[in-house]
């Protein structure tokens, strides 16, 4: 069965040893997917010079949703072909938000999708993280 990995240099490096895709025959995977940086910095995230910090859920979903398309344009595929999206929030209440900009980008027609609460992700300025499958033509 044909496979493909691809880590994306213009992209945050993965924190492990792990690809950002990976292909096998029809289907494409995406790893966990945050609102990193290439410089490790986070969009949604503004700190204060009191270094108080605020935290955006819009525009971090928003991010990992552009995040996700662009690693899959690298391997041939888009937003388009998803069927499976998993998200995961650290706090449930941030649901409205991610919600109403989830619905910019797909409809009733889109991906099945499954949204969990964690304790938390790999830095306290994340509040959200999602993963994907994704379907192709051979």
């Amino acid at each position: 069965m044909n496979q493909e990995n691809k880590t994306l240099k213009d992209r945050a490096l993965p924190l492990g040893k792990y690809p950002h895709v990976k292909r096998v025959g029809n289907f494409i995977f995406v790893s966990g997917t945050s609102s990193r940086r290439p410089d490790n910095s986070h969009e949604g995230v503004e700190i204060h010079p009191d270094g108080s910090v605020t935290l955006d859920i819009k525009k971090q979903t928003k991010v990992v949703i552009q995040n996700i398309n662009t690693l899959l344009e690298s391997i041939g595929a888009s937003i388009d072909n998803l069927v499976d999206v998993t998200t995961f929030l650290v706090n449930m209440e941030d649901f409205k938000g991610y919600n109403e900009v989830y619905g910019e980008f797909f409809d009733h027609t889109g991906p099945t999708r499954t949204t969990v609460a964690v304790k938390e992700l790999p830095h306290p300025n994340l509040l959200i993280e999602m993963k994907v499958i994704a379907m192709v033509a051979e």
